[in-house]
């Protein structure tokens, strides 16, 4: 690789075609200016990664993510520089709900993550005794993490017995993460929990409680907690792309990364006849296999964290059923794992339903819902064809609600290997991650592997990422 002048148009390749890589062109696009040059290489045939919207029964439906934290202003904030705040839509009052020890009941309000604040809201999903553990927890002997990191499930366990991990903590984390309690860490995913316990709150109860917002004044409305777009969420992805002017390769694996002593080299393609992208900065914005892969040679360490980091696949299988179909008032159902039928043998096969005809109001006929389908460690499941997927969730959906109606429209999206499990020790990987890049020139991560999987999360990596790159390339200009 020559070296060039140094007024010479930048050059950046951005791995990644999902919300984190197209949020990272459009920023590097801001810092950088129109004559930079951004390329954006995606091994498959579409932009958008797990933000994915599609066409169900002739309306456009999210078959990725459907939300995103409103509470959290990089998505609200970037939505509004792309100039579509005015699609921004709200979920309706329709509260969530629980399935669990064979009963159905609605999401209990003032727990954090399915942490009880109180045992008086949780008592209605507990036995005698489950509530008893969770009223003496504060008599306990004080939580002292001394900076080490734990299983949630084992400190639920721990503190409170099984039963508010097995029918609250363990749903809403498989909800997120695709996860199991048992396996993923506490201070990666309820840090703020963390937090207290290490300043010595001591207890689960005294520490939820302390997390629960404070009541509001008359007439005052507590802000959204999430939000969504009305053409679905992948139009940011789209938009993105637009203001940003990035060149698309579609399609096309990036094999190799190599440094060249003054730039990166890509070897994207197929082995038999690869290409290649010479470049001055470089964005990873893909799961942490692939980052293992690319980072190897690199930077061994940090392939090494990105290898520690598991992954569990899902699939959604979305549901058009016909007009004046009435769901159940609610926004949707969680379902415990380990749950079965009333015939006390057949297991549900969803983990979750979003009944999105009722958790959002811009939907009209037909009626529209979704199923999401596994967790980590469960590949057989997700081996069944999509036939097979779409009559165990109608099952499902019969048990959970007596609705008997047959789809008239289906779409199976199967989501292979894509959601990283936050295990015990996860932020320690992060931050391998983080100071290992930071000692290569030009190079950047970002993604949902990092700080969060949720969109706003993958912005803030984004943006962090296009900063460092900018700084380095501007560097070099002035130099």
């Amino acid at each position: 690789m020559h070296a060039r002048a140094p007024h010479a148009a930048p050059r950046v390749a951005i791995v990644g075609g999902g919300i984190s890589g197209l949020a990272a062109a459009h920023r590097l696009r801001m810092l950088l200016g129109p004559q930079a040059r951004i390329t954006v290489i995606e091994q498959s045939d579409r932009l958008g990664g797990k933000l994915r919207t599609t066409e169900l029964g002739g309306v456009r439906f999210d078959v990725g993510a459907e939300a995103f934290l409103h509470r959290k202003p990089e998505a609200q904030e970037l939505i509004t520089e792309v100039g579509l705040q005015d699609h921004v839509v709200h979920p309706t009052a329709a509260k969530a709900s629980v399935h669990a020890a064979g009963r159905t009941h609605q999401l209990p309000a003032h727990t954090f993550m399915g942490v009880p604040a109180s045992v008086e809201t949780v008592r209605h999903l507990l036995s005698s005794e489950g509530a008893l553990r969770v009223e003496m927890e504060p008599t306990l002997p004080p939580i002292e993490l001394d900076g080490a990191d734990v299983a949630v499930g084992a400190l639920m366990k721990d503190r409170f017995g099984p039963e508010v991990g097995d029918r609250l903590v363990n749903p809403l984390l498989g909800g997120v993460y695709a996860g199991r309690a048992d396996e993923l860490g506490l201070r990666a995913t309820m840090p703020q929990i963390a937090t207290l316990l290490d300043k010595g709150v001591g207890s689960l109860l005294a520490a939820a409680a302390t997390m629960m917002p404070a009541p509001p004044q008359p007439r005052a409305a507590r802000p959204p907690v999430f939000a969504s777009l009305s053409n679905g969420v992948q139009t940011l992805v789209d938009r993105l792309a637009e203001v940003a002017r990035p060149e698309i390769r579609l399609g096309l694996p990036v094999r190799v990364l190599s440094w060249q002593g003054d730039g990166w080299r890509l070897e994207i393609g197929s082995a038999a006849t690869p290409e290649y992208l010479e470049c001055d900065g470089v964005v990873l914005a893909v799961p942490a296999p692939s980052a293992r892969k690319l980072l190897s040679e690199i930077a061994p360490q940090v392939s090494a964290a990105y290898g520690k980091v598991e992954v569990a696949s899902m699939a959604v299988v979305a549901l058009a059923l016909p007009p004046g179909t009435v769901l159940p008032d609610r926004s949707g159902i969680l379902i415990a794992e380990g749950e079965r039928y009333s015939d006390r043998i057949t297991p549900f096969t969803a983990k979750a339903f979003t009944f999105s005809s009722r958790k959002w109001s811009h939907y009209g006929e037909p009626v529209v819902l979704r199923g999401s389908v596994g967790r980590h460690g469960e590949t057989a499941l997700l081996q069944r064809s999509d036939a097979d997927l779409v009559k165990a969730v109608r099952n499902d959906l019969h048990e959970l609600t007596g609705i008997t109606a047959a789809p008239i429209d289906y779409v199976v999206q199967r989501w292979g290997g894509g959601l990283p499990q936050y295990g015990v020790g996860h932020l320690d990987l992060v931050d391998t991650i983080e100071r290992g890049i930071a000692d290569v020139p030009g190079l950047a991560v970002a993604g949902a592997t990092l700080h969060g999987v949720g969109v706003p999360a993958c912005i803030a990596t984004a943006d962090s990422a296009a900063a460092r790159v900018a700084a380095h390339l501007l560097g070099r200009v002035r130099r």
